[in-house]
């Protein structure tokens, strides 16, 4: 196996991940940590939507939502997703799959508790997914939610995080003449070791 070097230099894909997402910090105008996640419905129908990534931990990816949305029921499902990482601006993109698990407890109450105020009344008024006759039907459900729970609401019961715990992380970076570097890497399960592999682009 050749040897990676510069962007793709690591002994393992997190800590590349990990520095690319810095240097995105560094240039993207607006939410470097997003993430496209891809699911699908029970009846193996696919969806796909944009979503924050709020935590990148030793072994996986979390990121937060109402339990009762369209996403949540199909990765409570399914427990697979996959997501793919876009930067523009640095022509790069990283893409994972793997298993999902819920992701609750004192961080999701800690990150919960880091959103601001108005974003805490919304996760509460908020329906997720479901029907919604107005906006004025939710502007009234939220000035109720801020009345009840004042200033320094509990996180809600049916919102919490998910976990993918990848078994493959792809990184992609521009080429030229459309002569792109992709190195996967590779696990059979979430306690296997890491191998890594250059692609074709």
């Amino acid at each position: 196996m050749e040897r990676r070097v510069g962007k793709f230099a690591g002994s393992e894909p997190f800590a590349i991940l990990l520095r690319w997402l810095d240097e995105a910090r560094q240039v993207e105008p607006n939410d470097p940590d997003a993430i496209a996640l891809a699911t699908v419905d029970c009846s193996g129908m696919p969806n796909v939507r944009m979503v924050l990534l709020r935590g990148i931990e030793d072994d996986s990816f979390v990121f937060y939502t109402n339990y009762a949305s369209a996403k949540a029921r199909e990765l409570n499902h399914c427990g697979k997703a996959a997501f793919v990482m876009h930067w523009k601006s640095l022509r790069r993109q990283v893409r994972a799959r793997g298993h999902v698990e819920r992701a609750e407890g004192d961080a999701a109450d800690s990150y919960f508790a880091s959103r601001s105020l108005e974003s805490r009344h919304g996760a509460w008024a908020s329906r997720q997914s479901q029907p919604l006759e107005s906006r004025r039907q939710l502007m009234s459900r939220v000035a109720e939610v801020t009345a009840e729970l004042g200033s320094n609401p509990k996180r809600p019961p049916f919102w919490g995080g998910f976990r993918l715990r990848p078994i493959e992380i792809e990184f992609w970076s521009d080429g030229e003449s459309r002569l792109h570097d992709r190195f996967q890497w590779k696990r059979e399960s979430t306690d296997s070791k890491w191998s890594v592999t250059r692609l074709s682009p």
